[in-house]
């Protein structure tokens, strides 16, 4: 039996690739974990600015406090098993009236992990809707394997190369709409992306990218992680801590030793490299 997510949710990720919404915590606590993002924004600008927002889970307590929260936890024990690592984190905030957008992709195109059995949870802290550029992704698309992609390196385009699938149903995509305190959990393969923000709010949101079993494998770079649960015979793979208060020493040097990883494997192979 699960113990967070319900069997029909459960079936319906299975099915489709994909499960929105699950509930995390109240909008209280989500509007509180949100001020104390911004506040660390407001204090480090340049640590935590649009080109630089990989792996604040590292270094940053309000977002380690999200990454290792026990729904979330259970809720991904609860789709691939007890023993799970955390590979990265990505703060995804989409400014009011702004062009920025993500391009219809696949996860597992680019990050070199293998096998495609990760899966990718993203909290909301705001209200996540068509109007602010919710994720939205294209049911069952998890089922087809590795699509053909291409790089664009679009200028409003929020992925680092741009990457692209080639064709998409676009009149098959499913919103997933989140409350702030809510999250949706994708799966590897599953083909999604977000438009840009029309709204007067600004939308912001964590995705934990991503969750996984020791089985997994990075095939291009070091496999940085951090053991979030079990995974007690150990594995090929280095753990990184997780910080014991904002910005301390050990945090610093891990965040910075996984975004450099971090930029060799998403860039592996691209005609050129951006910012982030």
């Amino acid at each position: 039996m699960p113990k967070v997510l319900t069997q029909e949710q459960v079936d319906h990720f299975h099915e489709f690739g994909y499960c929105a919404p699950i509930d995390v915590m109240s909008e209280d606590d989500a509007r509180a974990l949100k001020l104390r993002v911004e506040a660390a924004e407001a204090a480090y600008p340049e640590d935590l600015s649009p080109t630089n927002r990989n792996n604040t889970h590292l270094a940053y307590t309000c977002v380690d406090e999200a990454a290792h929260h026990p729904v979330i936890v259970g809720a991904v024990s609860d789709l691939i098993g007890e023993d799970i690592l955390l590979y990265g984190s990505v703060l995804f905030f989409k400014e009011p009236k702004s062009t920025g957008f993500v391009s219809w992709h696949q996860d597992a195109t680019y990050m070199g992990i293998e096998p495609h059995t990760f899966i990718t949870p993203w909290l909301a802290l705001t209200p996540s809707n068509p109007q602010l550029g919710c994720i939205k992704a294209i049911p069952g698309s998890h089922k087809d394997g590795i699509r053909l992609h291409h790089d664009t390196f679009g200028e409003d385009n929020i992925l680092t190369r741009g990457q692209t699938v080639a064709e998409v149903d676009e009149a098959a995509a499913v919103d997933l709409i989140l409350h702030p305190g809510q999250m949706s959990i994708h799966h590897a393969r599953t083909v999604h992306g977000s438009m840009p923000n029309h709204s007067n709010e600004r939308r912001m949101g964590i995705a934990l990218q991503a969750y996984m079993g020791p089985d997994s494998r990075q095939m291009i770079g070091e496999h940085l992680v951090q053991v979030v649960q079990g995974c007690d015979s150990g594995g090929d793979f280095v753990v990184l801590p997780r910080p014991g208060t904002d910005r301390d020493e050990a945090g610093l040097a891990a965040r910075s030793r996984a975004n450099a990883n971090w930029a060799d494997i998403l860039y592996e192979g691209a005609s050129k490299v951006r910012a982030y």
